[in-house]
């Protein structure tokens, strides 16, 4: 019987097939699901801001998207994924609250989506599927096994990237 993990905001978690995971309330938040599609280790991270270095109380490794992907990659390397098969597919990076101007408080969402893409670029895994933006909130389930990466939304339909 596989198992569902639950990760929660500004964490992370890495399974293997059969399991999955799962983190609820992504809405200028982006989750980041990583796998190993020969191994099937693959994990998510819940990300809630891009830059560790902009922020003196920087501490929690999994909050941010430069430090966050890194430790994901670690630990799925470590648990037996072979770094160069690594693939990701992300969600999440919604504008959540109306757009007064565009100061960058506001735009947490996309400077989210634009942290984590640049950080995958720089460590060469590439980004198979993505659903970012727009102005709602998401839950996501991540199976390493197949790689289906399920989003939900309410009175949206469900997803499979």
């Amino acid at each position: 019987m596989s198992e569902i993990i639950k990760v929660g905001m500004a964490d992370l978690k890495i399974c293997k097939s059969p399991n999955g995971v799962t983190t609820l309330g992504l809405g200028s938040c982006v989750g980041i699901a990583i796998r190993d599609p020969l191994t099937k280790i693959g994990g998510l991270a819940h990300i809630m801001l891009p830059d560790s270095t902009a922020i003196r109380d920087n501490t929690n490794i999994p909050k941010f998207a430069d430090t966050g992907i890194e430790e994901l990659v670690r630990q799925l390397v470590a648990a037996g994924a072979l770094r160069v098969r690594l693939v990701a597919k992300i969600a999440g990076g919604a504008q959540m609250f109306g757009a007064q101007g565009r100061a960058n408080a506001v735009r947490v969402g996309e400077r989210n989506v634009e942290a984590v893409k640049a950080k995958l670029l720089q460590m060469r895994i590439p980004i198979l599927a993505s659903d970012t933006g727009l102005n709602y909130g998401r839950t996501v389930i991540f199976y390493p096994e197949t790689g289906d990466f399920v989003i939900k939304a309410i009175g949206k339909p469900e997803k499979v990237i």
